[in-house]
């Protein structure tokens, strides 16, 4: 029997950031979003929680088909 488990977090991660000082709202969640889309933010986040929100299970039959001649 083949069972198929569909495990579904949410997780919740931090980084700590410097970011140049003067910017406007806009200007910050830019910056943010620049280092998110290049990849440079990956390595700084850090796992800070991980929520369970649910479990599913679907089972597979597997029928053996055997053809008489």
């Amino acid at each position: 029997m083949k069972v198929i488990v569909t495990v579904v977090d949410k997780i919740t991660s931090e980084a700590h950031l410097n970011i140049p000082d003067g910017l406007s709202e806009s200007a910050i969640k830019q910056h943010i979003t620049d280092l998110y889309n290049s990849g440079e933010m990956l390595i700084d986040l850090n796992i800070a929680q991980v929520e369970f929100e649910s479990i599913s299970a679907q089972i597979i039959s597997e029928h053996s088909s055997t053809k008489s001649a």
